[in-house]
């Protein structure tokens, strides 16, 4: 999760990320190689900013090729920890904290330690934790590696569309629900809940008449979307009072949001257990006591969305992903919609 302070009782999120870049023909400084088995994603369930990366990686089946370390959902104020490994310590990494591999590359390192990151295991420094550029970079240089039937996220004739919406989205939505949960003064926070509300409304108006949000597949503006809405009734609509309206209680989005659930790829990367925890149990300047809520029932993430009467094909020309590799099951306790195989019940 990317770091944010209070600026004037409002939320300002720090976007001073290590921008080095992974590609298929590095040219220069901050350029590093595409080479399977060097890199390892470091991310967390409970992370809307990581659980992108988990999506792309798993819809373009780079798993075998980029191996992934999951951090606990719960953290101190020093640094995301591999709690959920034996020992507390990354298998492969060796580390115990995500702060090891900061400062393997910059022992000063100055800034929050966040979720995504790569990290080049040979010399265990974190390579980049610019979460926009690693997803798309997984989708743009690591072609020569994804699995026969990944999709294309990200089309060359719709890349200025899905910018321009994936920037609303990032700027109104994904990082709007956190100006709200974290506003200092009340106009501060009505201002953001208008903010947020309406950019959910022009959001509803344009997914009326359109299964996705550019084009009739799946592309990076659906999966940056998601991993907000998935979010929205188990956290954001209490605990960062973002309360005009449930998910559940607008239809549009509500339709919209359980069809990419119940596509392979969104709703088995997802865990509901971890999403609580991790905000009511992290947050206790919002929440002081860390109760985590019981609820809300998620059953209704399995009910028929009727989205397939827009048209579209979630893959395009292209097929879905498998079962998750073992080892990256959600558990049933984290979403009681998946069977034994990790995949959506039916």
């Amino acid at each position: 999760m990317s770091q944010g302070t209070y600026v004037k009782t409002s939320f300002e999120r720090d976007t001073r990320y290590i921008a080095d870049r992974i590609v298929a023909e590095p040219d220069g400084p901050g350029q590093w190689p595409v080479e399977p088995g060097r890199y390892r994603l470091v991310a967390a369930r409970a992370c809307p900013w990581a659980n992108r990366a988990i999506i792309v990686r798993r819809l373009l089946g780079l798993e075998s090729v980029i191996s992934m370390g999951l951090c606990g959902p719960t953290h101190d104020s020093d640094s995301w920890t591999f709690d959920l490994d034996p020992g507390g310590v990354d298998p492969v990494l060796g580390i115990p904290r995500l702060k090891d591999a900061y400062l393997a590359r910059d022992p000063e390192y100055p800034r929050g330690i966040t979720v995504p990151a790569v990290v080049d295991v040979p010399t265990g420094q974190v390579v980049t934790n610019d979460f926009p550029s690693i997803t798309t970079d997984f989708q743009t240089q690591w072609t020569a590696h994804h699995r026969d039937g990944a999709p294309n996220l990200y089309p060359a004739a719709l890349r200025e569309e899905i910018e321009e919406v994936s920037q609303r989205v990032y700027t109104e939505v994904n990082n709007g629900v956190y100006r709200c949960g974290f506003a200092g003064e009340q106009d501060v926070y009505a201002a953001a809940y208008d903010r947020l509300f309406s950019a959910l409304d022009w959001l509803t108006e344009r997914l009326t008449t359109r299964r996705y949000l550019v084009g009739d597949t799946l592309t990076e503006a659906d999966v940056r979307l998601f991993t907000t809405l998935a979010r929205f009734d188990a956290v954001y609509h209490g605990h960062f009072k973002c309360n005009r309206s449930k998910l559940s209680e607008m239809p549009v989005l509500w339709a919209y949001a359980r069809d990419l659930f119940q596509t392979p790829g969104f709703g088995d990367t997802t865990d509901f257990a971890q999403i609580k925890r991790h905000y009511y149990v992290v947050h206790r300047e919002i929440n002081p006591t860390g109760i985590v809520p019981v609820g809300p029932d998620v059953a209704g993430w399995g009910s028929p969305s009727g989205r397939e009467s827009l048209g579209g094909r979630p893959f395009g020309t292209g097929t879905p992903p498998g079962p998750p590799p073992d080892g990256e099951r959600v558990p049933p306790s984290g979403n009681p919609l998946l069977g034994q195989d990790g995949m959506l019940r039916r």
